[in-house]
């Protein structure tokens, strides 16, 4: 027993000691990674009537990649109410002169860095680090937007994992980019993104042939893609990552969809959600301090079975993508070691695809996690997007995966 009352004071020793060393550290690093504020260049509104893409503000941006160009834009898109909003990108523009039939467009969807207007990219001086495939892109001559998505940088509630709200901002986006002078742009167009923006990628090729019918979508490009929200958030609420989403979803939907958070979160974890919603996590820092949050909250810090009950669980297969036509070929790259959008959820999402004779170059990548999913597949995805401007015949992986099982949903 004596042995046993040291070794449990011991314990409770070190684990005071870990507490103090991950709040101080938490502290210091949120200290040095604080989010810059949207200033008088995001408070903008556009008219009623606005057309969606229509151009409300350009500005130059002073730190520009090599051999480029950059502007920052706000821009018309559509609301989940069908009026008029505000949204701000940034488009980057190859140096020298245009060919004489334009510059295509790839636009870019950004992975989750948070629901709070601060958490808008294109306020980073060092946003263009976060655009992979970036210079590839660049090099082979096409015209690069990237989204904001509504409610980050301009005003409002950020729509989190509304594929609505995020395929129409992608689709604007590139009609806003072909407004800027001088860019000299044609109407062709990809998609690429990551995670949140690989689901805001596959709902702008799906909205794309009624919303955007002007434009001509050649490919949509997505690396660990979430699709299955619902086992996305049940799956992951185990890890300090899966709380974060969750968090950050619900925070979002009870304000999107007007449904009291109260009815899902237990009160006592109210504080830690409303904290993790104002964090950012763009920085190690920021997701260092929203991992510290979540750990805080109590265990489960869920009540009354939101993602098998009403709203809830129709929001969550509402937002999911594939019910309707991809709009385009399909690059899809997954790696084995993602625990955050598990490899079998792309699969079943993929073999679902093929079910429906989508054209799908599947990218397995051994080892590679979420986090690096998009950097270690960036220059194949350029390349396939490449190929699809240049009119070759997209490749199909279908016919070569074995089927797949449906995914527990446990």
């Amino acid at each position: 027993m004596p042995v046993q009352a040291r070794s449990s004071t011991d314990a409770a020793r070190s684990c005071a000691v870990r507490t103090r060393v991950v709040v101080a550290l938490s502290l210091l690093l949120a200290a040095c990674a604080s989010a810059p504020t949207p200033g008088p260049f995001y408070q903008v509104a556009p008219a009623a009537g606005a057309q969606p893409g229509a151009l409300l503000r350009a500005e130059p941006m002073l730190a520009v990649p090599a051999g480029a160009t950059a502007t920052r834009i706000a821009y018309a898109s559509t609301g989940l109410d069908g009026a008029p909003i505000a949204v701000s990108a940034v488009v980057i523009v190859p140096a020298g002169a245009a060919p004489a039939r334009g510059r295509d467009i790839i636009a870019w969807a950004h992975p989750t860095t948070g629901v709070a207007r601060d958490c808008a990219p294109s306020l980073l001086p060092d946003m263009y680090d976060k655009v992979q495939g970036l210079q590839a892109m660049l090099a082979q001559g096409y015209v690069v937007v990237a989204t904001d998505y509504p409610g980050l940088g301009g005003p409002g509630v950020h729509p989190y994992l509304v594929g609505v709200s995020e395929g129409r901002a992608v689709l604007d986006s590139v009609r806003a980019a072909r407004r800027l002078a001088d860019v000299h742009t044609t109407p062709r167009f990809a998609v690429w993104g990551h995670s949140q923006g690989g689901h805001a990628a596959l709902f702008a090729g799906e909205l794309a042939r009624g919303y955007a019918p002007e434009l001509e979508l050649v490919g949509v490009a997505a690396a660990a893609p979430a699709t299955d929200l619902a086992v996305l958030l049940r799956d992951d609420l185990a890890t300090s990552t899966g709380k974060i989403l969750t968090a950050l979803s619900l925070w979002s939907w009870s304000r999107v969809y007007d449904d009291a958070l109260t009815r899902v979160v237990a009160a006592d974890a109210l504080p830690s959600v409303g904290r993790v919603a104002g964090t950012c996590l763009e920085t190690w820092g920021e997701a260092y301090r929203a991992a510290f949050d979540v750990e805080l909250m109590p265990d489960p810090f869920l009540q009354g079975a939101p993602f098998a009950n009403e709203p809830w669980s129709g929001l969550l297969a509402t937002n999911a993508p594939g019910q309707a036509s991809a709009g385009a070929p399909l690059f899809i790259a997954q790696g084995s070691a993602d625990v955050v959008v598990r490899p079998d959820v792309t699969a079943q999402f993929v073999a679902g695809l093929c079910r429906r004779n989508e054209k799908v170059r599947m990218l397995d990548m051994p080892g590679v996690g979420h986090m690096t999913a998009a950097k270690v597949s960036a220059n194949a995805a350029v390349e396939w997007m490449a190929a699809r401007f240049a009119g070759a015949a997209p490749p199909d992986d279908c016919a070569s995966r074995a089927p797949t099982r449906p995914v527990s949903t446990r």
